[in-house]
């Protein structure tokens, strides 16, 4: 019982591919808007995720989907679910 509620509630992000120069890697960059706590004005953050795609099938520019997965490598904890497309 406990292992089905793990898998329920994997993180999943949406992110475009930064770069898929390492073998079975690819460097995800997820922007978010935030505001500013003070004077509400918005800005992007960006954040890089190292995400496992396993058939080295993403190319650079491409918007991606992937999601928590066991630690694969010293960096790698997401795992590539599906292309969206070219942004």
């Amino acid at each position: 019982m406990l292992m089905t509620e793990n898998i329920k509630n994997k993180r999943k992000f949406q992110g475009v591919v930064a770069s898929h120069r390492m073998e079975k890697t690819a460097v995800v960059r997820v922007d978010r808007i935030k505001a500013h706590s003070k004077y509400g004005k918005r800005y992007r953050v960006s954040k890089k995720y190292k995400v496992h795609d396993e058939k080295n099938e993403c190319k650079t520019g491409e918007t991606v989907i992937f999601e928590e997965c066991r630690p694969i490598s010293k960096e790698k904890r997401w795992r590539l679910v599906s292309r969206v497309g070219l942004k």
